[in-house]
């Protein structure tokens, strides 16, 4: 069984190998890295676990929990906006570059099966421009086989690598969302908890002493 499925891989020339090295890092990467966001956290937790987190910060466990506590030692809104931005940028931006090394390597699948392709159609002309006999039909063939075969199996990488970057995609949106929401209601709720300012001192109004008026002028 494996013998002939290593016979139809070689089939389709050198570029399969290639081929097979994108397959493996195109799932590689995308798995971890879908795998890695559907571990997160936040993803098993309630609205009333995290929000309890928020009013009771020595509660918290977990990534959550750690993140709750470092903002809420914020002492002002303006730092705790400061504390969220340094969470997101230290979050979000490794995400995005494991995106876009899995985009890239989904756009290649398909460029190395037309490659495939080119190399092929010059066995074919190759073939051709030999002349007749058993041996060029032979040769033909081969390369007809290294002209189809590379891009189907490209195809076939490409697509389910689109599906994968797409489910990825949707995880680091609802990451981002929920980063948001707590950010919005870790402010609300320090706010709320301020005491009230007090009220503005009225300066006193200062009443003419009447023994110390001037004396009119005589006419």
């Amino acid at each position: 069984m494996m013998t002939r499925i290593l016979d139809i891989w070689t089939a389709g020339g050198w570029v399969m190998w290639p081929l097979l090295v994108v397959s493996l890092l195109v799932f590689g990467v995308g798995l971890r890295l879908w795998l890695d966001l559907q571990r997160r956290q936040f993803r098993r937790l309630t609205d009333a676990e995290w929000q309890g987190w928020v009013h009771r910060p020595a509660e918290g466990q977990g990534e959550v929990g750690e993140l709750i506590r470092y903002v809420r030692e914020g002492q002002s809104s303006e730092e705790i906006n400061l504390r969220f931005a340094e969470v997101t940028a230290a979050q979000l931006p490794p995400i995005d570059r494991r995106l876009s090394t899995l985009g890239t390597l989904v756009a290649a699948a398909p460029l190395v099966g037309l490659l495939g392709t080119v190399f092929g159609m010059l066995v074919t002309f190759q073939a051709l421009a030999a002349g007749g006999g058993g041996q060029v039909t032979e040769a033909m063939a081969d390369g007809i086989s290294q002209a189809l075969f590379p891009p189907e199996v490209g195809l076939c990488i490409a697509l389910p690598g689109l599906v994968l970057a797409h489910l990825i995609r949707r995880q680091r949106q609802e990451f981002e969302a929920f980063l948001a929401r707590l950010e919005s209601y870790t402010i609300q709720h320090h706010r709320r908890t301020l005491p009230p300012a007090a009220p503005p001192a009225v300066a006193p109004t200062l009443e003419p002493v009447r023994g110390l008026m001037p004396a009119p002028l005589p006419a």
